[in-house]
């Protein structure tokens, strides 16, 4: 598998609890894939993407390490993605 949707992958790596939640994220535009913005939920992503996203009001960068093949316990989850630095960027409202 060289690809996976990136609702799947924001859920398998447990930045979502649901996967309907994160196809709400995506759908709303509040993710980028490599700085472009993604709407539709079905965009695929690969190992060595960075996806910036906004979670409990605070922004995440993280680069794609891993696919995975199901949303595991939290340690496999963590072996997905390594945390980035986010870019700076307006506040929450």
């Amino acid at each position: 598998m060289d690809s996976l949707r990136l609702d799947k992958w924001l859920w398998f790596a447990r930045f979502q609890k649901s996967r309907s939640m994160a196809q709400g994220l995506i759908e709303e535009g509040g993710v980028q894939v490599n700085g472009r913005t993604v709407t539709k939920t079905a965009a695929s992503i690969k190992v060595g993407d960075e996806v910036l996203f906004p979670i409990a009001k605070r922004w995440r960068l993280v680069r794609v390490l891993g696919l995975g093949e199901r949303r595991g316990p939290a340690p496999e989850a963590q072996a997905l993605y390594e945390e980035l630095p986010p870019p700076l960027l307006p506040p929450f409202e």
